[in-house]
């Protein structure tokens, strides 16, 4: 009974969380959000699952399943958005000012996130860095392409960076594109998001359930199965604007929603639940995702985007992740 409640509650989350999407981006670009902007509300929409689910699981001390849900998730982001992406695409091109603008703001809490869940870093410190991190990056994307002088920044700087912003807002006002939003959106993402909520959190408890009922180790149930079925609306998404060519736009939400999901989906909560034992399982989940963020980001600034080879390799990499993660012994 528990495996259907999970897929009819995974169901229910995967479609209402596109409305949740759509509508807030309608009511983002009805308040003036740059594009860049309206991309990490994207972003943070499409999180819901996974924070939901991460804090669910967190609040009932089911540490290696909230944080295996944020951290796989990741892991899953960056196989099926840029791999699997640059597969079906063949060639994911990506400006090298774009890369670094990502890589900037996205590796910092990458590493972070591994020395918290490795107990070098305090979960309180860990949240302050990450999210000043990810509120700089919210300040560059506000300010948006030629408006960067009010930040004071070094020619040179200030140059790169407004081409770079330039660059990916092009592809994600192609990508995104809403209309005006009205009430009635607001009305819409505000139900949508009771909805995806209240699904993530059955969604949650019946995938533990089940898993245990059935042995499988916390890092499993949230590892793989919750990180893989909250993670499904970006994937698509990311899918979807590489097979277009905007990957720039693909980069850009598998990089922010990344960075959500540990700031808001785990560091956050860490705070108050704290993040439990340290775990092999855990380490070998978070040191995957830096790992492979950073192979991302080198292979698409070295080659200047992702390749059908490289994209191979990345799913390749998840692959390796899946059968360890199975293999590993329940802690």
């Amino acid at each position: 009974m528990d495996g259907i409640w999970f897929l009819l509650a995974a169901a229910v989350s995967l479609a209402t969380s596109w409305v949740l999407v759509t509508r807030l981006e309608r009511i983002g670009e009805t308040v003036g959000l740059t594009e860049g902007l309206l991309g990490l509300l994207a972003a943070l929409a499409a999180d819901v699952p996974e924070i939901t689910s991460a804090i669910t699981a967190l609040a009932h001390h089911e540490h290696a399943v909230g944080a295996g849900v944020v951290i796989g998730s990741n892991v899953f982001n960056l196989a099926a958005l840029i791999g699997l992406g640059a597969v079906v695409a063949g060639l994911v091109r990506l400006h090298r000012r774009v890369v670094v603008l990502g890589g900037v703001f996205a590796m910092p809490i990458a590493i972070v996130c591994l020395l918290a869940v490795v107990g070098v870093l305090p979960a309180v410190p860990a949240f302050i860095v990450s999210s000043v991190t990810l509120v700089l990056y919210a300040v560059v994307l506000a300010e948006g392409r030629g408006r960067l002088g009010r930040l004071s920044l070094p020619g040179r700087w200030d140059r790169s960076i407004s081409t770079a912003v330039a660059e990916e807002e092009e592809e994600l006002l192609e990508a995104i594109h809403p209309r005006r939003g009205t009430a009635v959106d607001g009305a819409v993402a505000a139900a949508a998001l009771v909805i995806v909520l209240g699904a993530s959190i059955i969604m949650e408890r019946s995938a533990s359930a089940f898993g245990r009922a059935h042995g499988w180790s916390e890092i499993v149930i949230g590892g793989l199965v919750l990180a893989a079925a909250t993670s499904l609306p970006n994937a698509v998404a990311g899918v979807y604007l590489a097979s277009k060519g905007r990957g720039a736009a693909a980069l850009s939400t598998t990089l922010n929603s990344n960075s959500i999901n540990v700031t808001v989906g785990l560091l956050l909560p860490a705070m108050f639940l704290g993040l439990g034992a340290t775990s092999t399982a855990a380490t070998l989940t978070t040191s995957w995702y830096v790992g492979l963020t950073l192979l991302v980001l080198a292979a698409a600034y070295v080659r200047r985007g992702i390749g059908r080879p490289v994209g191979l390799v990345i799913v390749g990499f998840y692959a390796i992740f899946v059968a360890v993660v199975l293999g590993a012994r329940p802690q």
